[in-house]
């Protein structure tokens, strides 16, 4: 792993176009459908990324041939089904290894797969996942570490997802693609909303799959014999444009978004707005500055549609320069808050309070040394010292590589002084 650091020079106001890579959160489930088939799988739009690097490692420890174009698009053929051991020193690497459980199960009867790793965001159980696959038939237990589950056949089953802090998303996924071999009819009731389970919803019926109800809370999935290769596009990922957003919102610059859907992003359009950012759509994308004087405001993080728990960092950041108290409180990962310590030694004026942090509007913020704790962490780090004055070294930048496909590189595109430095 590369020990890199990102050294930026802040004060540059951010104007130009983007252009916003894939979702993340849709292409890492969608590589781990193409097991469920023996054809070629083409996915385009697959952001470059260590955690899409991962996910093409592990499918092809899996038997998968996986072939990167310089464009994007990615190739998937199962060559071999004849290991499905999804290994920890790979898992570890990425939370997401878990969505080949559902899968491996369904195509080849059996999986094992160690508990996952990932972020360091708190508590994040796969329970739901395994009461899910238990409820189609599967028989699951614990050894040393892994998951080991089997099914000669599994069934169609009525099966409820809520969990205490609202629908699961990968274990939507889990369940969904399990679901699609199953025998008979499955309903998913509380299923996640969001709309890159929709995208992998999209992607499994091009592979012949019935899948309907995706982007509501209730799904119904019938049963098919087998599955075929498909083509399908990655959505434009509604992360990485909120938090090209926010770097317009937080440098009093201009930003173009030519290929943003504004339709997924409706909680972060309308809280930005309140902030006093001004976000007009243009030709299917938008196009996102300000006002010059940001307002406080409150802000809860909820499932899809509610404002997303992976912006909560950034937002954090733009809300240090308003004017006024604001208050955001964390309703997904309550432990979710390693960035506020390092915000702190830039001259922000943040309380927490049990899962909510205050945030008092502060003039500036000032330059300073700071270590990278998780993936959304990184990126609120950096849009804080797009606008600090003096210099913000940012450690352990390989959490931001996690999520963002070349990010230095694009903000240099916009004006800022940002450089990636080997540590």
């Amino acid at each position: 792993m590369a020990l890199d650091k990102f050294v930026i020079n802040g004060g540059n106001r951010l104007k130009g176009e983007v252009q916003v890579s894939g979702a993340k959160n849709s292409a890492l489930p969608i590589l781990a459908a193409s097991l469920l088939t023996e054809g070629t799988c083409t996915i385009s739009g697959v952001p470059d990324l260590a955690d899409t690097r991962a996910m093409g490692e592990l499918l092809g420890d899996l038997g998968a041939s996986v072939s990167r174009e310089e464009n994007g698009r990615v190739h998937v053929r199962v060559a071999d089904e004849r290991q499905s051991h999804a290994r920890y020193d790979r898992v570890r690497k990425m939370r997401a290894s878990i969505c080949v459980l559902g899968p491996l199960l369904a195509k080849r009867k059996g999986a094992r797969v160690a508990m996952p790793g990932g972020c360091a965001i708190g508590s994040r159980p796969v329970n739901l996942h395994l009461r899910g696959l238990r409820a189609l038939g599967a028989q699951i237990e614990l050894d040393g570490g892994d998951i080991v589950a089997v099914a000669r056949k599994l069934r169609g089953a009525e099966i409820f997802l809520g969990g205490p802090f609202g629908s699961t998303v990968l274990g939507t996924a889990n369940v969904m693609m399990a679901a699609t071999l199953a025998e008979g009819r499955t309903v998913i009731e509380s299923a996640a909303c969001e709309p890159e389970i929709a995208d992998l919803a999209a992607f499994l019926n091009a592979m012949g799959a019935k899948v309907s109800g995706a982007g509501t809370p209730r799904f119904v999935i019938d049963g098919v014999e087998q599955l075929s290769g498909a083509e399908h596009r990655i959505i434009p990922d509604r992360i990485e444009a909120g938090t090209f957003m926010i770097a317009a919102a937080i440098t009093n610059g201009e930003i173009n978004l030519p290929n943003v859907r504004v339709d997924h992003m409706m909680a972060v359009v309308d809280k930005l707005r309140e902030v006093g950012v001004i976000i007009d759509k243009a030709d299917g994308g938008a196009v996102v500055s300000t006002t010059r004087h940001l307002e406080p405001t409150d802000a809860t993080t909820q499932p899809f549609p509610g404002f997303p728990t992976d912006l909560q960092a950034q937002l954090t950041s733009l809300l240090c320069l308003a004017e006024g108290n604001s208050a955001i409180t964390e309703k997904v990962f309550p432990d979710r808050f390693m960035h506020v310590a390092e915000l702190l030694r830039m001259g922000a004026n943040i309380r927490k309070e049990g899962p909510t942090s205050i945030v008092t509007g502060v003039k500036r913020l000032i330059g300073a040394p700071v270590m990278a704790s998780d993936l959304r962490a990184s990126a609120a780090l950096v849009l804080a010292g797009l606008v600090a004055k003096g210099t913000t070294t940012i450690r352990r930048v390989y959490h931001i590589d996690r999520g963002y496909e070349q990010i230095e590189t694009k903000l240099q595109a916009l004006g800022a002084d940002i450089e990636r430095v080997s540590d």
